[in-house]
């Protein structure tokens, strides 16, 4: 019987998947572990491998296909001793008579999938055995119906506008959306007020402005629109349901680094070179940083946790996730055990992960999970800020840049190199005190780099 190979889940919030590239194509033979596509995530591109063995019968989504709903079926797999044209034949008939995913409503944006749970989780593999499709909730239309009845043009000028087709007021045949509404909802025209989301427990948030709204504030033609990629989308959601379910507050200081400085440049001068006497690492103030806050959660156990409604995570190490800027957002890698890794090592871990992670070439493994993170603009001037905390995390660091500043020692006036760092804590795992013992400790350490070491 044939196997169908699904779209795979490649991270926990993952719903759509863009199919970037097909490594095989019909009539190749696979065997388990080969891999046969290449899938871009809102975060990175990722190899999938095939976990039978068979015959590429059929291939049902071609190679530069977005947003392909996770499990749908985008192959089909004749196994051995099967008959390859009668396992495409019957792919082709299973296809046809499947809804085109085009026309089907696009779903609420949903909320970030329980992270503290789910990225503990391994990362799945792609599934081969056949599934039922996961049925979406039919939205209710102003045609009456489930489905969005549009044409082919309309769908494709309202997916480049960035528009939902739910949100557009059809004036075809029977309510359909033809490019005519599209071309008009572009102007704000024509637009119907987001979905109203369930109503939940608790005191209600101020809805926001509908996109007919923020339209209406600018002369048509003064702007341009730039829809949504993936990762912006992600980012966007995760970090409002951080703001709105995760109860925030702040804790800042100063750090003398004057001594940690100094190590740097005695640390990078001795440094060993390689054949081209080139030196073999470049340690930055912010891989002091990284070890700093890994050591210091160690010292302050009942601080690495992740909240949980069922109980408190207690990690027995510090995974330090670290902000990366690439094009079009940001993405956080993770330098697993860091207490225990030497500032050499965590600062050429750093150094391939931000090429990769600009590449889009990171593994899920390498930046889902963690225990706390690090957000650095000091290198941007930026002397003091406040940063979101990203969940299962309870804290992040937000470090400023190292400047020379009065301080007063002995009743005396002196020029330190100070560097204000803001703690972010979730107040539900992290109480005001804890919080202030565990900035105390990177202070310390930080001010201190030889005890790092200890």
């Amino acid at each position: 019987m044939p196997i169908n190979i699904l779209m795979p889940a490649l991270s926990p919030t993952m719903e759509k998947g863009n199919l970037a590239k097909w490594l095989k194509k019909e009539g190749d033979k696979v065997k388990s572990g080969d891999v046969i596509a290449e899938i871009e995530t809102d975060k990175a591109t990722m190899e999938v491998e095939a976990v039978d063995e068979g015959t590429i019968a059929k291939i049902l989504v071609p190679e530069g296909t977005q947003d392909v709903p996770v499990n749908d079926i985008i192959a089909v797999l004749a196994g051995d001793g099967e008959d390859v044209k009668a396992a495409s034949a019957g792919a082709g008939a299973g296809a046809a008579a499947a809804p085109k995913p085009a026309e089907a409503p696009k779903p609420a944006a949903a909320a970030p999938a329980a992270a503290p749970v789910a990225a503990a989780a391994p990362v799945p593999k792609p599934a081969t055995a056949s599934a039922p499709q996961a049925a979406a909730a039919p939205a209710a239309q102003a045609n009456g119906h489930a489905r969005i009845f549009s044409s082919p043009l309309a769908r494709r000028l309202a997916k480049e506008a960035g528009i939902d087709l739910a949100r557009i007021t059809g004036t075809g045949p029977h309510g359909r959306v033809i490019a005519h509404d599209v071309a008009e909802a572009k102007s704000g025209k024509g637009l119907k007020a987001p979905a109203a989301a369930p109503a939940a427990a608790g005191p209600s948030v101020a809805p926001s402005l509908s996109d007919k709204q923020i339209l209406a504030l600018f002369e048509p033609g003064s702007y341009e629109v730039v829809p949504h990629d993936g990762m912006r989308r992600t980012i966007a959601q995760r970090l409002t349901a951080s703001v709105q379910t995760i109860p925030h507050f702040y804790l800042t200081i100063d750090c003398d680094i004057g001594k940690l400085l100094a190590a740097r440049e005695e640390i990078n001068a001795s440094a060993p070179k390689d054949k081209e006497k080139k030196p073999l690492y470049k340690i930055s103030v912010n891989d002091f940083v990284i070890k700093a806050m890994a050591v210091a959660l160690q010292r302050i156990p009942n601080c690495n946790v992740s909240w949980t409604e069922g109980g408190m995570l207690k990690h027995k190490h510090s995974d330090v996730g670290v902000a990366v800027a690439m094009p079009g957002g940001l993405i956080t890698p993770i330098i697993r055990k860091a207490e225990t890794k030497t500032l050499s090592t965590i600062s050429s871990e750093m150094k391939d992960f931000a090429a990769r992670a600009r590449a889009r070439k990171l593994k899920p493994e390498e930046y889902q999970g963690g225990t706390t993170a690090v957000s650095n603009l000091g290198m941007y001037g930026i002397n003091h800020f406040t940063a979101v905390i990203n969940p299962p995390h309870a804290s992040i660091l937000a470090v400023g840049t190292s400047e020379e500043r009065p301080v007063v020692r002995g009743g005396k006036i002196e020029i330190a190199q100070m560097m204000s760092v803001t703690l972010s804590c979730d107040h539900r795992a992290i109480d005001g005190a804890l919080g202030a013992e565990l900035i105390g400790a990177f202070k310390q350490l930080i001010e201190n780099p030889v005890m790092m070491m200890v």
